[in-house]
């Protein structure tokens, strides 16, 4: 415990019940970080999610703001309202992220348009945002929340796995700019997870999702919003600074094959 005390941690897409932002912010707090929620989801959702971080004894300062990431200019306001709270940003992680299933030929222009601003967009401005806040602090971690299916495809997800798979290139590129700067950049890509969205969708075919997760998953399982913390918290602690410009694929195998 306490291995983020006195940090402040900035954390996208964090009000949804069972989320990857969530477990992060949660995971963040019980090591004793301040923490930033944002989402565009309701006032009472992010009010639960701050009251649970702040349920951690060793929890920092615990605040939030409603941000449409879709809009052009918010990630930056964002930044610039979390960096007025708190003074200072040491975590960045942008986890934020839509999804449109539909198959390729279906899309309309305002899909696409949505879908980039949420997923790659977002994460671009805010990075930019950030830096001179962590500049002038002398370095900071950058974690963006990618897929598996930036890496692999899928039956309806061809926007999605485009933004994911170029979400991982920025993480290169910015690795590759700010890493003498003392600003280490990394990707988490996520396979199939039992997030509030997998749990519903799954909830209707039960069986045909038990296949689906044989077939595609060598653990047999989905993994949980805890084993996705698990990493985003070594990213923002990691003493091993060498680590740098790296997607960590955390799939249960699902890439490996």
């Amino acid at each position: 415990m306490g291995q983020l005390t006195g940090k402040v941690a900035v954390v996208t897409g964090a009000s949804t019940a069972r989320g990857i932002g969530n477990a992060i912010a949660k995971r963040f707090a019980r090591e004793g970080a301040s923490v930033f929620l944002v989402a565009e989801g309701t006032i009472e959702q992010l009010e639960k999610v701050r009251n649970e971080c702040r349920s951690y004894p060793e929890a920092g300062r615990i605040d939030y703001g409603v941000y449409d990431l879709s809009e052009a200019g918010v990630a930056e306001r964002m930044i610039e309202e979390a960096a007025r709270r708190f003074s200072r940003i040491d975590v960045l992680v942008n986890n934020a992220g839509i999804r449109a299933p539909y198959d390729f030929g279906e899309y309309t222009r305002d899909m696409f348009d949505r879908v980039v601003a949420v997923n790659l967009a977002a994460p671009f401005f805010a990075s930019q945002a950030v830096l001179p806040v962590m500049r002038r602090q002398g370095g900071g971690r950058i974690i963006h929340i990618a897929s598996q299916l930036g890496h692999v495809t899928y039956a309806k997800r061809a926007l999605y796995g485009l933004t994911k798979a170029a979400l991982i290139h920025l993480t290169k590129s910015m690795a590759y700019e700010l890493g003498r700067e003392g600003i280490t950049v990394n990707s988490i890509s996520p396979g199939p997870v039992r997030t509030q969205f997998i749990i519903d969708r799954s909830a209707g075919e039960p069986e045909e999702a038990a296949r689906r997760l044989k077939t595609y998953v060598p653990l047999g399982r989905l993994g949980e919003p805890e084993e996705i913390a698990d990493i985003a918290l070594f990213l923002a602690t990691t003493s091993a600074t060498y680590l740098q410009g790296e997607d960590i694929c955390v799939d249960g195998g699902y890439t490996s094959h």
